[in-house]
């Protein structure tokens, strides 16, 4: 008798539940040389917060943040500065 076991996806954005958790998790993703994995991060972040939410508060229309935030998108770095600050969260730099 074969077992199925069912399961659900993960969805990191419902453990992203506090600034310190938001914060760390942006961080190590900047850190992978593919920009595409910090792009996601950013989404999953969002999506946490409300994409409403975190479009009303970085200035942006909601269907321009969907798209900004859509795999393969070429956002700018002016945009992202604008999601980062309506998520309340900053790039730091430090040497290597």
């Amino acid at each position: 008798m074969k077992t199925t076991i069912k399961t659900a996806p993960f969805d990191v954005s419902e453990y992203l539940v506090d600034e310190e958790m938001i914060a760390g998790y942006l961080a190590v993703s900047a850190e992978d040389p593919d920009p595409e994995i910090f792009i996601m991060a950013l989404a999953d972040v969002a999506k946490a917060r409300g994409m409403t939410q975190i479009a009303k508060d970085s200035g942006l229309g909601r269907e321009s943040l969907y798209k900004a935030l859509a795999p393969g998108s070429k956002i700018r770095f002016e945009t992202v500065r604008k999601i980062m600050n309506g998520l309340g969260v900053k790039f730091t730099v430090s040497p290597l």
